[in-house]
């Protein structure tokens, strides 16, 4: 009896294996991708850059100014090779 329950379970998960990756594909056929939305858009993320590499604003307050949280600056900042002396109050 276990055995055809545990059968039954292994079919089942194929076929949900089969079924994720059908919709997957169908949605990269039609352009969309995986993963989340970034929070800023190009423009603001090059605009943060040029407002705290100026030191008009630290990077705190970009991050307030654009209602994100400062490790999500500390992460753009990081990821385009702004030392943090050059920021840093």
């Amino acid at each position: 009896m276990m055995q055809m329950v545990g059968a039954f379970a292994e079919f089942e998960r194929a076929m949900l294996r089969e079924r994720t990756k059908a919709g997957l594909d169908a949605a990269r056929e039609e352009g969309r991708i995986g993963g989340r939305r970034p929070k800023l858009t190009e423009q603001q993320q090059s605009e943060i850059r040029k407002m705290v590499t100026r030191g008009d604003k630290s990077a705190a307050d970009a991050a307030r100014l654009f209602k994100v949280h400062p490790a999500t600056v500390s992460r753009l900042l990081a990821r385009t090779s702004v030392k943090k002396s050059r920021y840093a109050k």
